[in-house]
């Protein structure tokens, strides 16, 4: 049953004249790997959206859809657009929308100018275009091409076209991606980009010409009441050239900084712009743009609540916003009107659905890792999610029940082991599964400590929930071994043992610990310590000590931090190594721990010796996949599956996906 304080965010709100039925807004997200090389949407787009709709949203945006492939040519299939062929856009679209109104959804077209400047070169090559021949964002040594008048008139047009292409095929309005987060409209409002002599450069009004115009040309041809919102940024939080700024750090705006950003918004709400999708960031600070799980949930709010204060149309905010209490107090204090999900929304599809009956526990949570979204499509090009492995493929992925009821045993509680028994039981088999430690979780039980991973905490608990919704029959603090395992005359089994930390010795002392036991607390760290390995293990680790104000030296091999694992999505990884020179943890690259001296320990780097004063070692050099049960029984049972670390250790990613493919073939 609904909480009777949750009722505001089932309020209707209007977009111009459109009604949206609640507040819930999929915010949008580059479609990668959702449309055909046609430029019309495929299955998996349709599937995703109507799942969203199907999910109680209120309002579907699409994400990035190019309305041209000729100035600024992608490599298809990459990024849907209406113009190469309008007659199969319609016809897929018109499928969407009609599927999307039955739930009582309406859903917004998001049309794109481009990339310019932030093009991603698997998708565009390395050639760009910008507004002025300017640095390109990614590539070294690359000089972006100044688009001509004469082009910036065709791209109004082509938006002409979009809009009308989009209406016909039921969209219910358009957003205009965008002037935010560095992209080419965006490189055209700020100056630092937009050195422009012709009446798309200069003054403030100029450089938002090309976006007025976009607006007015769609508000002509499709008509006044046809709704256009704006993906918008008031700041950009860039201080040089691929360099951003970082929460509390004082620097000068290279960007748009606060004021012009309110002068802004004023300028193109009155060309015609009937709500603002409001964030702050740039590509070149992209932690704010796709905010990791180091940024505050919210983060985004502060900045609304100026952009609220200054327009009269209703304002969408994004950023770590599933919270229901968080949404709440944002309407109602005046910070934002209606509340966008993209990532969590990738997660679980039904978060308005479950706050509505009250279940907002129930919700699966986003990790804010950004590995199976913005890391895959910087890499792949295709969208998904690190915890939903449907995710973009809800049919083709559909969990179906099995055809004969097997006794499926999972040996292993950490979250491969945990998402193989989901994925069972929901398939109708008898699932047992077994785990040695008190409690599920493995190796996200340490990885949760610090408090900005706290998601990692709330997966667990998610999976705990499912498996006793599920009637799993979860066994704790219970060793199996070859012999044991017959007992259960299981039909399939399935090892999820995990992996254990690598250890190391050193030569003179005791004072050396894994990552896992000091976030676990069975170890102290003492005031200083240094930490072996500047992985995401390590560096994490490192800021979470350097939060309770010790002193920490990170010590890595490497000739840099964060160069092996992953991918991590660079705004994870580019956010957390800002951080660590941010807040002065001292890193040793191209260095090894030899030995301890009385005061601390020694380090060489390239051949040089020095010591660093400190209480402990840290080691978080990686672990090792523990498979000896699956060696001693692979050859003793007509069904056994090796998952997740225990088969490779990889990431959370992997292990859950791995899990949830071989679940769904028993």
């Amino acid at each position: 049953m609904l909480n009777e304080k949750h009722k505001i965010l089932f309020d209707p709100i209007k977009i111009g004249k459109l009604e949206i039925k609640n507040r819930f807004v999929l915010a949008p997200m580059g479609p990668a790997g959702l449309c055909n090389a046609d430029g019309s949407f495929n299955e998996r787009g349709e599937e995703f959206y109507v799942e969203r709709a199907r999910g109680g949203t209120g309002l579907i945006m699409t994400g990035v859809t190019m309305v041209e492939n000729d100035i600024e040519k992608c490599a298809l299939p990459s990024m849907p657009c209406p113009t190469l062929n309008p007659l199969n856009f319609t016809t897929r679209g018109k499928s969407i929308t009609e599927r999307v109104h039955a739930y009582g959804s309406k859903i917004f077209l998001q049309l794109s100018a481009g990339f310019g400047r932030v093009s991603i070169p698997s998708m565009v090559g390395e050639v760009a275009i910008a507004p002025s021949e300017i640095p390109h964002r990614f590539l070294k040594g690359v000089t972006c091409r100044e688009l001509t008048t004469k082009e910036v008139r065709q791209y109004v047009k082509k938006f002409g076209d979009s809009a009308e292409i989009a209406k016909k095929s039921g969209f219910d309005g358009i957003e205009i991606h965008a002037v935010h987060e560095g992209y080419l409209l965006d490189q055209f409002a700020i100056a630092m980009f937009n050195n422009r002599t012709d009446e798309y450069g200069g003054n403030l009004k100029n450089r938002l010409r090309f976006a007025c115009e976009i607006v007015q040309e769609i508000k002509k041809r499709c008509g006044e009441d046809y709704p256009v919102s704006l993906r918008y940024s008031i700041k950009s939080f860039i201080k040089d050239w691929c360099k951003g700024g970082l929460p509390g750090e004082e620097f000068k705006e290279m960007g748009r900084d606060i004021d012009e950003g309110i002068e802004a918004a004023k300028i193109l709400v009155e060309a015609g712009y009937d709500a603002l999708n409001g964030d702050v960031g740039s590509y070149d600070s992209w932690y704010w743009s796709h905010p990791p799980m180091y940024q505050e949930k919210g983060l985004y709010l502060p900045y609304n609540e100026i952009l609220k204060k200054a327009v009269d149309v209703p304002i969408i905010t994004a950023g770590r916003m599933e919270n229901p209490e968080l949404a709440i107090n944002a309407i109602l204090s005046g910070k934002t009107d209606m509340i966008g999900l993209a990532r969590p929304l990738l997660a679980d599809s039904q978060i308005p659905n479950k706050i509505l009956a009250g279940d907002y526990k129930s919700v699966r949570p986003c990790l804010s890792c950004q590995e199976g979204c913005m890391g895959r499509i910087q890499n792949y090009a295709t969208l998904s999610c690190a915890v939903n492995p449907a995710c973009c493929r809800e049919k083709e992925l559909e969990i179906k029940k099995a055809d004969e009821k097997k006794r499926v045993l999972i040996i292993g509680g950490g979250v491969s082991g945990c998402e193989a028994a989901r994925v069972s039981a929901l398939r109708g088999h008898d699932v047992a599964l077994i785990e040695k430690s008190d409690r599920l979780g493995g190796n996200l039980i340490a990885g949760g400590t610090p408090d900005f991973k706290e998601d990692d905490t709330a997966l667990v608990e998610w999976y705990e929930l499912e498996l006793e919704k599920l009637n799993v029959n979860v066994i704790l603090s219970t060793y199996v071994n070859a012999k044991t395992i017959k007992q259960y005359s299981a039909d399939a089994v399935i090892v999820a043992t995990g992996s254990r930390p690598k250890i190391l010795n050193i030569e003179g002392t005791d004072k050396v610990f894994t990552a896992e036991e000091v976030l676990l607390g069975q170890k102290d760290a003492g005031k200083s310590t240094i930490i072996i390995g500047g992985g995401l293990v390590g560096c994490e680790t490192a800021l979470w000590l350097q939060k309770q104000g010790k002193e920490v030296t990170i010590v890595e091999m490497m000739e840099d931090i964060l160069a092996v694992g992953g991918p991590i999505c660079h705004a994870n990884h580019d956010m957390l190594k800002d951080l660590i020179k941010f807040k002065n943890i001292k890193v040793k690259c191209g260095s090894k721990v030899t030995k301890a001296s009385k005061e601390g320990f020694v380090i060489e780097t390239k051949g040089k010796e020095e010591v660093i004063k400190a209480d402990s070692a840290i080691v978080a050099i990686g672990y090792n996949s523990e498979n000896s049960l699956y060696d001693q029984i692979k050859f003793s049972h007509n069904n056994v599956r090796i998952i997740g670390d225990a088969n490779e250790v990889k990431n959370i990613m992997y292990a859950i996906w791995d899990a949830f493919e071989v679940a769904r073939h028993i």
